[in-house]
């Protein structure tokens, strides 16, 4: 009996230790993405294969790109935006970060209420992609975002996830608070778009190999009919030379007659 219970305890803190561990991860849960502090050292990045087409510029009306609400996040403008502007040139997608003040929330279905609440109230477009962040103070983060329809077709479950390993590993790695945000967004760009303009890449390429080719054969085509009227040219005036040349005796005189008329014409 006394082993029964002694197992059913261990048992019992066998599965409390799980839901601990559970309710813990889901605070970093965002839609498909895990946003939160998951490893203290940078990893390897992989490129995404997927070629994703940048929004027109028309899907975008600009705006500012941040929202410091908690007051003690952002020092240096310009090294925040730096990244933020990075991934809206290559995706045409502009990234908006809300930064909640410390503390605020841990609740991701807050956080994402949030974000879909001032998605209307900041933008007038369907180009954007807001992060609603939030710091606890101690060491970990939570966020909610939201992603307007156009935008969507850029930011999907991938580029989500490759966006959520950013920010972790940005939070955990990066000098300074602007930077969590710079960095993460500017490595994502890159991650997700690559594919794209290789692609982009190799088709300018192919165009503009196409174009010498093109600018080759008609050169040698045009090099071809001018030798051809020059060759033609010689040729007669060779013939007229060796007609010249050649003592009347030679000709008939219907020859002569002829020639004389063709010269007398020319007169």
């Amino acid at each position: 009996g006394g082993g029964c219970g002694c197992l059913g305890g261990i048992v019992g803190i066998l599965l409390a230790v799980l839901l601990v561990a559970a309710l813990t991860s889901s605070l970093s849960t965002c839609g498909v993405a895990s946003f939160g502090p998951s490893y203290s050292e940078s990893q390897t990045t992989v490129a995404s294969g997927t070629v994703r087409e940048k929004l027109p510029a028309d899907a975008v009306t600009k705006t500012d790109y941040y929202t410091d609400a908690d007051g003690d996040w952002i020092h240096d403008a310009g090294r925040l935006t730096r990244g933020l502007e990075e991934f809206y040139d290559r995706t045409g997608v502009q990234p908006y970060v809300y930064i909640l003040p410390n503390g605020t929330t841990s609740s991701v279905n807050e956080l994402t209420a949030e974000a879909e609440r001032l998605y209307p109230e900041l933008f007038s477009d369907e180009g954007h992609f807001l992060l609603v962040f939030c710091d606890d103070g101690n060491g970990t983060f939570n966020c909610g975002y939201t992603v307007g329809t156009a935008a969507s077709a850029v930011m999907d479950s991938e580029a989500l996830s490759i966006l959520a390993d950013e920010l972790n590993d940005a939070y955990n790695n990066a000098s300074t608070d602007e930077e969590v945000f710079s960095d993460a967004f500017a490595r994502c760009a890159d991650r997700i778009m690559t594919a794209a303009e290789d692609e982009q890449r190799g088709q300018t390429t192919a165009l503009v190999v196409g174009g010498i080719m093109v600018v080759v054969a008609a050169g040698a085509a045009i090099a071809y009919v001018v030798k051809r009227r020059r060759d033609r040219q010689a040729a007669e005036q060779k013939r007229m030379e060796d007609i010249l040349n050649t003592p009347l005796e030679k000709f008939g005189d219907q020859d002569v007659e002829d020639l004389a008329d063709k010269y007398e014409d020319k007169d």
